[in-house]
């Protein structure tokens, strides 16, 4: 069984939010533990990057705080400690969210990985500031890797970053791991989803335990198809999650992780 919710075996709830369908955008998977109110965080992500006049100007009319990087750039942070960085320029024809940013120990050795393993192609690459940005496409959100110059801790909070390929290539990229003494969290495995497509994936990690999703696209597609009321649901949702006033009607206190 591939234990897609990480450690957490509780009542959880996902939503996955994006600029667009998950064919050509990347797509935030945010899953709601419930009982859980507070997480450890780790070091292990820097920073989602999304271009966005509209996302500064709605920061700015929200009193969100912002931190001026540099020219056009700010930072901001989620709920939760998440940064997020946002570029002050009209929305891009492509997809908005530009970059996500990981830690890396070593990183020759991760860029060797997500490269010659995983078939992604180098980018950007400064030695000086010890980042490689990389993409399996030049119209995609990329990966940029930065070097820490220690180990990286993922905490009690991490997720991992899935992608989507033929499922023909799976047992492929099963095999190689294998073949290069890899980690493999997750062998090939097939999720039944009652009434939908059953996909399969393999879940890998890295030298630094960054966790990677490869997901069947054929049958993923179905599961992943824009639900046109997706905003309603999620905020009827919202609305009807009672769980701050239980837990204080039982004078308890939600959980940290």
């Amino acid at each position: 069984m591939s234990t897609y919710n990480g450690p957490y075996d509780g009542k959880w709830s996902k939503t996955m939010v994006g600029f667009g369908p998950e064919d050509d955008h990347f797509v935030a998977e945010l899953t709601y533990n419930y009982g859980v109110g507070e997480y450890r965080l780790g070091n292990d992500f820097l920073g989602l990057t999304l271009q966005s006049s509209q996302a500064v100007s709605n920061a700015k009319r929200l009193n969100w705080p912002l931190t001026q990087v540099e020219e056009s750039l700010y930072m901001t942070e989620a709920p939760g400690g998440y940064l997020f960085y946002l570029i002050d320029k009209e929305l891009p024809n492509c997809d908005p969210v530009q970059k996500v940013s990981l830690a890396v120990s070593d990183l020759q050795r991760s860029v060797h990985y997500w490269s010659a393993l995983l078939g992604m192609k180098v980018i950007e690459k400064n030695e000086d500031k010890k980042i490689a940005l990389m993409g399996f496409s030049d119209n995609q959100c990329k990966l940029e890797l930065q070097d820490i110059g220690g180990a990286v801790h993922h905490g009690s909070a991490f997720g991992r970053i899935a992608f989507a390929c033929p499922r023909d290539q799976l047992p492929d990229i099963e095999a190689l791991m294998k073949k290069e003494k890899q980690k493999i969290l997750t062998p090939l495995v097939r999720l039944d989803t009652p009434g939908k497509a059953t996909v399969e994936v393999v879940i890998l990690a890295d030298p630094d335990g960054h966790e990677i999703c490869f997901v069947g696209d054929e049958a993923f597609r179905q599961l992943s198809a824009v639900d046109p009321k997706g905003n309603d649901l999620l905020d009827e949702a919202m609305a009807a999650d009672k769980s701050d006033e239980w837990f204080a009607k039982h004078n308890k206190q939600k959980a940290s992780a």
